[in-house]
Formats: C-alpha cells, structure tokens, sequence
C-alpha cells in the first residue's frame, strides 16, 4: 500500500512539475493561463461566458476543463464559472454542466489531497486557507462540506483539499459534496441565466450579503461552542 502510495505521488509531482516548466517554457500554454487568470480577476461573469464561447462546439467542455481547472488553483471563483454557463446554455443545462465539473474537480482535488500529503497541499493553496477549514471540520465535520459550498467567497476547493487530508473516506464526502453543492448550483444557475446589466451586481451583492449572514452566524456558534468547552475544562480542573 505504501509503496503504491509513494509511486503514485511521484507521478503526480512529475506532472505538476511538467505543468509548470510549460508555463514557464511553451509560450501558447502562458499565454492561456495568464488570460484565465485575468478573466477571474475581473470577478465578471460576462468575461468568463465570452471565453467560453469563443470555442464554439467546444464551449461545453471548455467550460468542464475551466470548472476543474479552477478547483485544482483554489480560491478562483466557482460561480463566475456556473453564472456563465448558465447564461450561455439555459440554467438547466448551465446547471448540470457545472453541477458535474464541479464534483470531477472536487474528487480530483480530494484524491490529490489523500496521495500528496499536508504539506504539499498547503502549497498548492494556502497554510492558513486550511487552518481555517481545519476549524470548520474540527466543529461540524461532514457538514463543513455542505455549508461551505453555500458562501461563494468560501474556496470550497480548500475544503475538498482539507478533506482528503482526514480520515474522511471518499463516497461519503462525495456524496455530502454532491448535495451540498447542488441547492446553491441550481439557484446560482437560474439566477446566473437571468443576469444582464445592472442585475448582475445587484444579485450578485444579494448573494454575498446571504453568504457573510451564514458565514456570521457559523462563526458565532463555533466561538460559542469553544468558549463552552473552555468553560467544560476550567470546571474539570476545579
């Protein structure tokens, strides 16, 4: 097992190796990436759905690739992905298109999580990324994966990293990411097909005011559930 383990993780350091060396080495391949990075930065979904649908019959499976491409490079935005799609093909079909990328990139990095290890993961997002989620997970364990993927600021990616380093098996984070991530899919996308103008940052500001009041009182029952135990243990002392 361990020896399977230890080759697995020299492959995929060979290939993550090999991806940045192309980045840094074939011209076309930097050229791409530093666009995909620009789109994100623009935090519009109207970049994002004219990327998209500039590869014509490919759009589709542009947009899976971009969808898993941005699960692996946690924390770019999901729902810039899920408000094009939706835009661009129907809010149903916009829906389970990013509905299933988002899963094949949250098993990815699940996997990835298991095989490279704590430390290289916080390379690849952030040490204090997963701190935090090591808090979430420390409080409300499988939950953590279904209220996580409400907050669109939330890099649910970090969680799907987070998750693949704990003792958590894969189905039942699979499953719990499959309907966690599923309500918030179907609203984003139906809302996201919708969006033109001035009602795009109008939604899109009512749908980070929702995510900062569940974030809000998230945070107010982990302090309250600390300061219990804090209290639990000064009594046990006593």
């Amino acid at each position: 097992m361990k020896k399977t383990k230890r080759i697995q993780q020299i492959i995929v350091l060979v290939l993550i190796a090999a991806a940045i060396a192309s980045y840094f080495l074939v011209e076309p391949v930097k050229t791409t990436l530093d666009q995909i990075f620009s789109m994100f930065a623009t935090g519009d979904f109207a970049v994002v759905k004219d990327f998209v649908e500039s590869y014509g019959p490919y759009a589709m499976a542009v947009s899976a690739l971009l969808m898993i491409f941005q699960s692996l490079m946690a924390p770019l935005p999901a729902f810039l992905i899920t408000f094009a799609n939706a835009n661009l093909f129907g809010w149903w079909q916009g829906a389970i298109l990013s509905w299933s990328s988002a899963m094949a990139g949250a098993a990815l990095c699940f996997w990835l999580a298991k095989v490279l290890g704590r430390e290289v993961v916080e390379k690849i997002t952030s040490k204090t990324g997963l701190e935090q989620i090591d808090v979430f997970f420390e409080k409300y364990g499988k939950q953590s994966i279904l209220i996580a993927r409400l907050l669109p600021f939330m890099s649910f990616d970090i969680v799907s990293y987070a998750a693949g380093l704990t003792s958590m098996k894969f189905w039942p984070f699979f499953i719990a990411t499959g309907i966690g991530q599923l309500p918030a899919t179907i609203v984003y996308s139906y809302v996201g097909g919708m969006l033109t103008g001035g009602a795009k940052m109008f939604v899109t500001g009512l749908l980070i005011l929702f995510a900062l009041s569940v974030l809000v009182v998230m945070l107010r029952q982990i302090y309250q559930a600390r300061q219990k135990t804090k209290f639990e243990k000064s009594n046990t002392v006593k």
